[in-house]
């Protein structure tokens, strides 16, 4: 069955829940013959690896994980000491949604946050995160800049703000970690190339998200600076994420930038979120929050109107932050029919609710 030849989708808990595409179920598929080394010492890893530098537009070493803790836990394990801090907004994965794996990959590195608006770390913080207490034999030493592109929020940095942030760090010695779980949203969202947001604009090593976004069981390390490879193969092993049969997470690694596949799933998911926003943004009740300009869009709700959706079978979260708000991300699987299902019940509760309430 195609995608959105199935009844409507009701899911907006997590792109998580989508399933993969079939190009990379087909790929897997087609390096299933014969035998082939093991570790990642087979061909199809190294074309995987040489199909992300072409992409990126620089030499590059790979490393696939199985999930995106995994990749933020390694990428940050080679970037600072155990004394380290590592700086992060409030709003980042790293530090609310990742269990202390960032601290344990690290061996106790501290996690440091620098606030701003819109999910967004503030440059003036930042300037004041990289030097404060430097020095001090007391405290954790500023060591990486770990950034979320998109934000939890789904606001996307600008590349000119990914390179006033990175120049700050590197200014002050730090390193630059990125948190691109949802990378090709971003990317989709700015129509730039991947390497304008990425070690052009001075980030070092991103933690590159496909799992999210149609793969199935992969997401990989990239790190553009060669002399963090050593470091990063032991730590790769130690933390259990060198497959003995790498090649099915370097098929899906190929067919997912293959033909732009990974762009184009970002675009849909993107212009479902918009299609969200644009129903509900001139609604009276509902209220937008924050820019939502990837794939997750926050709103405040009416609790009744939440309960009701609920009620219909819809499912988004929605007890994580404070009452009435609500978060809604979307696939690449999702189809204009779905949204406007979505948005039409939840006009049909909200007039309901607000006849009640008068």
């Amino acid at each position: 069955m195609a995608f959105g030849d199935s009844p409507v989708l009701r899911s907006y808990i997590s792109d998580n829940s989508a399933g993969v595409s079939p190009d990379i179920i087909i790929a897997m598929a087609r390096v299933n013959g014969g035998h082939t080394a093991p570790y990642g010492r087979d061909s199809y890893t190294a074309e995987a690896e040489a199909a992300l530098a072409t992409l990126f537009d620089h030499p590059l070493d790979m490393f696939p994980v199985a999930t995106g803790t995994a990749a933020n836990g390694l990428a940050l394990s080679v970037l600072t000491p155990p004394w380290g801090a590592v700086l992060c907004h409030p709003d980042g994965h790293i530090t609310n949604d990742e269990a202390g794996a960032p601290e344990f990959y690290t061996n106790g590195a501290k996690i440091l946050l620098v606030d701003g608006p819109n999910s967004k770390i503030d440059p003036d913080a930042l300037r004041h995160a990289v030097r404060d207490r430097v020095g001090n034999i007391h405290c954790v030493q500023p060591a990486v800049l770990s950034l979320t592109q998109p934000t939890e929020t789904g606001s996307v940095y600008t590349v000119e703000e990914v390179r006033e942030l990175c120049a700050i760090a590197h200014e002050a010695g730090l390193r630059v970690h990125m948190d691109g779980a949802r990378f090709a949203n971003a990317v989709a969202a700015l129509n730039v190339a991947p390497a304008e947001l990425t070690w052009k604009a001075g980030v070092d090593v991103l933690a590159f998200g496909a799992t999210k976004n149609g793969a199935a069981t992969v997401d990989a390390v990239l790190s553009f600076d060669p002399t963090l490879k050593k470091d990063l193969a032991y730590r790769h092993k130690r933390g259990g994420h060198l497959f003995s049969k790498m090649r099915y997470q370097a098929a899906q690694l190929t067919a997912y930038i293959t033909d732009d596949l990974w762009l184009n799933n970002a675009r849909q998911a993107n212009a479902m979120a918009a299609r969200i926003r644009d129903a509900l943004s001139d609604t009276a009740g509902i209220s937008i929050i924050g820019d939502p300009q990837a794939n997750i869009v926050f709103c405040q709700v009416p609790t009744p109107v939440i309960a009701a959706m609920h009620h219909d079978g819809f499912t988004f979260y929605d007890d994580h932050w404070a009452p009435g708000v609500i978060r809604l991300v979307t696939s690449f699987t999702h189809t204009p029919a779905d949204i406007d299902a979505f948005t039409t019940a939840m006009k049909s509760h909200l007039t309901t609710y607000i006849h009640n309430e008068l």
